[in-house]
Formats: C-alpha cells, structure tokens, sequence
C-alpha cells in the first residue's frame, strides 16, 4: 500500500507539496565573517516544507564545501553567493524569489 502524503492526502508519488513550497518561499542568501577571518555563506528562508536536508546535502555536494544547518538556515563554508542562486534555481526554487545580499 502507497504512503499518504499528511499535508494534501495524496499518494507520496503523486505528492506536490514541496513544489508549491517551494514557489511560496523568499530566500534570502547573505556572506558573514567569522572567526580567524573565515568566511560563511547563509542561505535563510527555506520553510519545513522543504525537505532542507536534501538542499543542504545537494548543495554541499555541488560547491565542494562543508556546511550545516542551523535552526532552518543552511550555513555553508566559504563564499559562494554567485554560484547558490543558479544551484538553487535548478533545485525548483523560482529566480524571483531568490534575494542575494
């Protein structure tokens, strides 16, 4: 028997809540300095209806960097703020709705 989705009621493979999710979703993505002069890129905004590990893990796995996650925001290692929108856009995530700071 097929699992059921709890948010739409509709089978897992036919489920369409992360693709709404994830046109609903203002991600902001922002470069901070830590400590010894390190650089972090943030990337805010994604929502629990995002499966925000598989972001992270494809993420990390495309910019060859470390990161983690951090009540719901996505820290990675090293500044990648004009290289995560194109990833971002070709995980589902909407161009417009990406702001890079």
């Amino acid at each position: 028997m097929t699992e059921i989705c709890p948010n739409c009621g509709l089978p897992k493979d036919i489920c369409a809540c992360q693709t709404i999710a994830k046109e609903e979703e203002k991600i902001r993505i922002s470069s901070i300095k830590k400590r010894f002069g390190k650089s972090v890129t943030t990337v805010m905004g994604i929502s629990k209806d995002v499966d925000v590990k598989n972001v992270l893990k494809e993420l990390k796995m495309k910019l060859a960097c470390g990161g983690t996650l951090k009540d719901g925001v996505i820290e990675l290692q090293g500044d990648h703020r004009k290289k995560i929108k194109d990833l971002l856009v070709r995980i589902g995530f909407p161009t417009e709705k990406i702001e890079v700071s």
